[in-house]
Parts: structure tokens; C-alpha cells; sequence
């Protein structure tokens, strides 16, 4: 439904019904991912598509009858194997399952909640049951980027905390899906389906310091999906032609560029000026702010006298203990390039509560984190799994 949130969310502010199509799964060729949405009024007005056009009509009216009679959803599978499917034209060789749910937002003033932390553009998952007990068909619960539920349920405690740390993690990845919850364990009731859909702006990598190694980790970030700054106060140096990889470069004294820029627990601040009169000022702000990764280019003897003159500015041991510096996990890099490996790997492994060891020279699972670990580091980028709850 996040395709349409701007007009379900007129819909929900005028408390005007409407039925909502879902796709809740989808295999081989089919023309949407899982997510996308159409809706229909009670006028029989439509926002939004399931199918690029293919099967349209035969949604609409499923919404429709959804709308008449209200009550239980409505689950319905089309594709190029069901004659019924061919009929209305989905034709492209894949197949894909449609929930069809009616929404009253005055009884539901929950997916409001949802689609209004969307429109404002915060990062929000909204976590909607497609397969498990009849009673919860549907039942809906958004949470926001730093694990707040904003609104919902799925009908139980336990579960919830399950999605939380599932919703957590796609955020952080940026990506929507579909998971699979178990029936044993952590007191979830029953197996349960639950599609998972992500709103969340590309996460920024702020580089400070127009370097050769500020181009090759500019390129770094953007393969990872950041939105990557590159800030210097030297203009000559800071120029976008230096830096084609990276969103926007920046010629402003650093310290000032951050104090006016948005930042999230998503952000990764990457200081490679190695200069005390642009480090201390901008270190000094970054280790106050609520950002997931900050770390700082030099020798260890620039990192001793830096954390010498952070402290005679005030800056605390517990902000000090935030700082990973020198920059970079041990990778034996020499290049911009490979110096732009290692400075990713370092922030991968702090914001996804990772050790840096070859997972060779360590013991259990790959993925170990508890939903506490998870909060109080970030979630790591899922891969496609089934979850037990």
C-alpha cells in the first residue's frame, strides 16, 4: 500500500472506506513485486496497481464484492496455469497471490498512523499478516527506524517483538519481504506469513576530506545503496567532477555542513581530512549526534594526539568510545581502493553488531544477534530466510 499512501491517506483523513489489494506473493514473471497495492472506494474510485494492467479488472471487482460484504479477506491467485487468469490476462509466464481486505479507517485508525509516517517521509515498516488464523487475516502494525511501534498489532506480544526485530532489519536494507514465522517458540501461536513493507530513504555516508581515498570510498557507499556526501572547505578540491560517485559534493568547513544536515542512526560519518582544525570541531559535533557510524582517518599517533585535544574540548569517554579510529578494519589495505573496502567492511560490521572476524576463525551461527543485540547496534542486511518466532 506505501505505492498509494498519499491518496489512501486523503481516503483515511475523509473516513472513507475502501477495499485494498495486496500482492502478498509472486513467482516467475510477474509484472509487480510483492507490496504494491491497488485500492477501490465506496464511489468506486481506484488508486494504484497489482499487475501493470494485466489482471486490473478482475481485482477491481474482487474489491468490490470485498467492500458489499464486508468481514473475512478475501485470497485469490492469478496466472498463466489458471484458465481464469489467462481470461483476464495475465499472460507474461509468472504468477502472483492477491489479498483483498476491506479497510474502515475510523474502526482501523491504525493504518493512518502508517501511511502518515510515510507521506512525512520516515523510515517505517509496515508489517501485514497474509497467511495464518482467520482472526488475523490482515491485522496490520507499523514500526518506525530506531524499533518504535507506531501503531498495531499482529494480536500477540511475542510476535510482535519477532516483526519488530524482521521490520528492523529490512529497513536497514531498504527492502521489502515477505517472512515466514514459526509456530514454536517465543510464544507465537500459530505458523504465521507476514509481508513486511519497507519506506526507507537510501541511508547517507557523509565523507569529510576531498582525498583520493574519498573518491574510491564515495564509489564504495553508492554500490552499498548510500546517498554519499563529500564535504571539504577547499573548494579548488571539492568539486562534483572529482567525485562522480558520490550525491553531492559539498565546499564548506565540515563542522558547519553537518550542523545543518539531516542525520539518522542510519548515517555513517566518515572523517578523512586528518587536519586538527577541521577534525576536532566536526568530530567534537558528530560523536553528540544520534548517528550509526563515525569514524576518522590517521596514524595512531594522530588518533592519540585527536582524542587529547577532543577531551580538552569537552567531549566525554563515553562519546570517545563511539569513535573508530584510525578508520577501518585490518585488512592490509594500501590503495584508495582497498582502503575503501576496509572502511565498508568496518561500518558494515558496526552498524550489523558483526566482530570482523573471518567467519572461518569463529563458532556458531552465522547471524547470531538477539533482537536486544539488534537494537542497540542496528539490524544487518537480511538475507531470504525463514524465521522461527
Amino acid at each position: 500500500m506505501l505505492n498509494i499512501a498519499e491518496t489512501l491517506l486523503r481516503w483515511c483523513r475523509d473516513a472513507r472506506p475502501f477495499a485494498l489489494a495486496t500482492v502478498v506473493d509472486v513467482r516467475g514473471s510477474a509484472p509487480l513485486p510483492i507490496g504494491t497495492a491497488l485500492a477501490v472506494d465506496t464511489d468506486g474510485n481506484a488508486a494504484g496497481s497489482v499487475s501493470g494492467g494485466c489482471v486490473e479488472g478482475a481485482v477491481y471487482d474482487l474489491c468490490r464484492q470485498v467492500l458489499r460484504e464486508g468481514g473475512t479477506p478475501h485470497r485469490a491467485r492469478f496466472g498463466d496455469s489458471d484458465d481464469e487468469a489467462f481470461a483476464v490476462g495475465l499472460t507474461c509466464g509468472g504468477e502472483l497471490d492477491v489479498l483483498v481486505r476491506a479497510v474502515d479507517p475510523t474502526a482501523q485508525p491504525q493504518i493512518a498512523s502508517a501511511l502518515d509516517e510515510v507521506v512525512r517521509g520516515l523510515p517505517v515498516a509496515v508489517a501485514q499478516v497474509v497467511d495464518g488464523p482467520v482472526g488475523l487475516l490482515g491485522a496490520t502494525l507499523s514500526v518506525l527506524g530506531d524499533g518504535r511501534v507506531v501503531s498495531g498489532t499482529l494480536g500477540d506480544g511475542s510476535v510482535d517483538t519477532v516483526v519488530v526485530d524482521e521490520a528492523l532489519a529490512l529497513l536497514r536494507a531498504g527492502r521489502t519481504a515477505r517472512v515466514a514465522l514459526g509456530g514454536t517458540g517465543r510464544g507465537c501461536p500459530g505458523p504465521l506469513s507476514v509481508l513486511l513493507q519497507v519506506h526507507a530513504p537510501r541511508p547517507r555516508m557523509l565523507v569529510f576530506g576531498a582525498v583520493d581515498f574519498a573518491a574510491a570510498l564515495s564509489r564504495a557507499g553508492a554500490f552499498l545503496g548510500y546517498r554519499v556526501t563529500v564535504c571539504d572547505a577547499r573548494p579548488v578540491f571539492a568539486t562534483a567532477a572529482r567525485f562522480p560517485y558520490a550525491d553531492e559534493v559539498v565546499a564548506e568547513w565540515p563542522h558547519r555542513y553537518l550542523e545543518r544536515t539531516e542525520v539518522d542512526a542510519r548515517t555513517a560519518v566518515c572523517v578523512l581530512t586528518h587536519d586538527a582544525k577541521f577534525d576536532v570541531p566536526l568530530l567534537r559535533l558528530a560523536l553528540s549526534l544520534p548517528v550509526g557510524y563515525i569514524g576518522a582517518m590517521g596514524s595512531r599517533r594522530t588518533h592519540d594526539e585527536r582524542l587529547r585535544l577532543l577531551r580538552d574540548e569537552g567531549v566525554s569517554e563515553e562519546q570517545l568510545a563511539r569513535l573508530c579510529s584510525p578508520i577501518g578494519l585490518d585488512l592490509g589495505a594500501r590503495t584508495p581502493e582497498e582502503t575503501a573496502v576496509s572502511i565498508t567492511a568496518e561500518i558494515i560490521a558496526h552498524i550489523g553488531g558483526g566482530s570482523g572476524l573471518p567467519l572461518s576463525r569463529s563458532t556458531g551461527p552465522i547471524h547470531p544477534l538477539s533482537s536486544v543485540d539488534r537494537r542497540r547496534h542496528g539490524p544487518r542486511p537480511p538475507g531470504t530466510r525463514t524465521t522461527t518466532s
